[in-house]
């Protein structure tokens, strides 16, 4: 979210999408139905028609400005190279592209294919490509080395390791990436903000318990997306996108990414010229590297390097391999993807393992889960732990529950609850999402869930005709939020409780006061800061049906 604004102001874009795109992977698009979690380059969902446009389809509408989230989460702008050594684009072009592209960048910075747009919906940051989506953090009262944001007044405590410093240069390039809006805020402070703000709009909903943040709040983002160019004399750069333009800003290192991803895109960018591998021009279709994108396992390890190719031909690919490695042995894998068409979107639909084997492992919470390229995984590991286990905490299991994980992903929330529940039943509409899921189930030895590739509102009103009985569901809806036919669908399903983990406050907002005069309440909630020195924040929050 972007505090202060209307985030349906800012990072979507675009109108339906038509693929099956999601929160959980990339694709080209995505169906605007009810429990579609799709979302495009930038990580928001959308609604088909007209109807009820004043309170959903208004938010879809417009382009929101990065998060990630992570938080999806989502980084600047998409578009073509600028910049004083950038010289491919003029800024009439550039702003002329801007103008073709805007019905282009929609909703999404969960997924793969996300555009590099630095503030894009929830979470964005500095670090930010694809960000896919990202989101906040909070002063704990010491629990588990969390920050609780719970003063005497009920306000975030003051404290924190980290001292804003960028008036001293910290970031040479944060003013014109945008994509940390509190760089110079000491993190205390962002947290105080953050809830705040969160506390503001869902006063009339809930009570917030406060704010989880970081303890170290730096280079807290796994996965990496650089988008490359050159200069006037050929020389590869790579960056990211000056926010609301097509113009790359050459980044060599950022205050959210992990180092070694920094390091590894760096490497890249110095073995291009003795390989004679020119770097794509978005203006003459020319050149075959567009983007590279690292993720790093945080408990694992273990690494991923995507190569985003203009075409699947890539000269002296084995020699490329054996010379990266060299400067980087602990990588675990290298992808090829190929992207040949003139899109905002980052990863294309053709993918090659070119070494290792095609995707890399982490655990969350002591569960193991397989990330592939196009894979949803939120970008801050520490977070995402505190994050799920507070909703499976809200959720109050006690072995005997059915369970429901909307929007479910690669299964992370269900696969973790599945030990304290009955029963798990996924819903995800990404068909590599699901495959994805089936595997982290099988490799943690869960026999007590099952997932299904289907629409999540249609599959909630197909369980409600058949009379399954659901007592909880967990719900994770991109930066957009719900829809009113999931959100109805969701109401005659009739569960005891419902856990929302939002990535935007004011559609969740929006969708609370929707599911309370539908017959809820707001038991309780809190913030988590899962995109430290950004705008955006996450949230969970416990709701009751009126009569239970």
């Amino acid at each position: 979210m972007d505090i202060g604004k209307k985030r349906n102001e800012a990072r979507g874009n675009g109108k339906i999408n038509k693929g099956p795109g999601r929160k959980g992977t990339e694709g080209d698009g995505a169906r605007a139905k009810s429990g579609n979690r799709n979302t495009n380059a930038s990580g928001k969902g959308e609604r088909g028609g007209d109807k009820d446009k004043d309170r959903w389809g208004e938010e879809r509408g417009k382009r929101e400005t990065r998060e990630r989230g992570n938080g999806e989460g989502s980084r600047r702008s998409e578009g073509k190279v600028s910049g004083k050594g950038n010289g491919s684009v003029d800024r009439d072009k550039d702003k002329h592209r801007n103008e073709n592209v805007n019905g282009e960048w929609k909703a999404r910075g969960r997924s793969s294919g996300e555009s590099l747009q630095r503030n894009e919906g929830k979470v964005s940051g500095r670090g930010n490509r694809n960000v896919d989506g990202d989101r906040d953090k909070r002063r704990n009262e010491n629990v588990n080395g969390d920050w609780r944001a719970r003063g005497p007044k009920g306000e975030p405590e003051k404290g924190g390791k980290f001292k804003a410093k960028n008036k001293d240069g910290q970031c040479k390039v944060s003013r014109e990436c945008g994509g940390c809006q509190m760089i110079d805020v000491p993190y205390p402070e962002q947290l105080i903000r953050k809830h705040k703000e969160t506390e503001k709009l869902l006063k009339p909903f809930v009570k917030l318990e406060g704010i989880i943040g970081m303890d170290e709040p730096e280079h807290y983002r796994n996965k990496v997306n650089a988008a490359f160019t050159h200069d006037r004399k050929g020389k590869p750069l790579s960056g990211v996108y000056k926010e609301g333009t097509h113009y790359i800003i050459p980044v060599e290192e950022c205050l959210l990414e992990n180092k070694k991803a920094d390091e590894i895109i760096g490497s890249i960018r110095e073995l291009l010229p003795s390989f004679k591998i020119k770097t794509y021009d978005e203006d003459t279709g020319y050149g075959l590297l567009r983007h590279v994108m690292v993720r790093v396992g945080y408990t694992s390890g273990q690494i991923m390097v995507v190569l985003v190719l203009a075409s699947p031909i890539m000269p002296s690919k084995n020699n490329f391999v054996k010379a990266l490695l060299k400067l980087h042995s602990d990588i675990t894998t290298i992808v090829i993807n190929v992207n040949d068409r003139k899109t905002s979107m980052v990863l294309g639909d053709k993918e090659q393992v070119i070494y290792g084997k095609g995707y890399i492992e982490d655990s969350l919470n002591g569960k193991s889960f397989k990330i592939s390229p196009k894979s949803f995984y939120q970008i801050n590991s520490v977070q995402t732990q505190k994050l799920y286990g507070k909703a499976i905490e809200y959720a109050g299991l006690t072995g005997k529950e059915t369970i429901l994980d909307a929007y479910c992903g690669i299964g992370t929330i269900g696969i973790m609850a599945a030990d304290k529940a009955k029963q798990v039943i996924g819903v995800e509409l990404n068909k590599d999402a699901v495959k994805d899921a089936v595997i982290n189930a099988k490799q943690n030895q869960i026999s007590n869930i099952q997932f299904y590739q289907k629409d999540a509102g249609e599959f909630m009103v197909q369980l409600a005709e058949q009379g399954t009985k659901i007592d909880t569901v967990f719900m994770d809806p991109p930066r957009a939020g719900s829809d009113e036919v999931f959100l109805n669908s969701l109401v005659a399903l009739k569960p005891k409780k419902v856990v929302y983990v939002s990535c935007n406050p004011e559609t969740l907002a929006r969708d609370l006061e929707y599911l309370v005069k539908k017959g809820y309440r707001g038991v309780k909630g809190v913030a988590v800061d899962m995109f430290p020195f950004t705008n955006h924040v996450e949230s969970v929050i416990l709701l009751h049906r009126k009569n239970i």
